[in-house]
């Protein structure tokens, strides 16, 4: 099993990713990083699902995947790990449309970010997370007499 790259050394990937991306890719990912941060400050920068064929993938998260930032020759792409159960009032989700689990957001060039419907929309994937994550033992261990 490959090890998790550690958060400052994800945070650095995640850098140098926007540094590359000198075109509106890398100012989109850049704001949609902050969107992310803003909307929980508590999330946590990874970089994972680094191969042969592919450099890896920013992944935010906490208490699991809370979205994704893929980058395309067109397109930046914010993928919801749980994005189906999730409330989109504003309907950003405008990908993935036909999954079962996952749905994302393809932003491109020129399009305009509603930062307030996305922090709500991260805010809500963070709770989704943590009312899914297992009770710990003690918690749920009874007490005998």
């Amino acid at each position: 099993m490959k090890k998790p790259v550690p958060a400052e050394s994800a945070s650095a990937f995640i850098d140098a990713k926007i540094d590359e991306l000198a075109d509106w890719r890398g100012k989109t990912l850049a704001k949609l990083r902050a969107i992310v941060h803003a909307a929980d400050p508590q999330i946590v920068e990874e970089w994972k699902w680094v191969k042969p064929t592919s450099p890896g993938t920013p992944v935010w998260s906490r208490g699991g995947i809370v979205c994704t930032g893929e980058t395309y020759r067109n397109a930046v792409k914010m993928t919801f790990a749980r994005g189906a159960a999730l409330p989109d009032p504003a309907g950003l989700f405008n990908s993935s449309l036909e999954g079962n689990v996952r749905r994302a957001i393809d932003i491109h060039e020129g399009d305009k970010i509603d930062a307030v419907a996305l922090k709500d929309l991260i805010r809500a994937a963070v709770a989704l997370n943590l009312k899914m994550q297992p009770k710990s033992r003690t918690a749920t261990r009874k007490k005998v007499r």
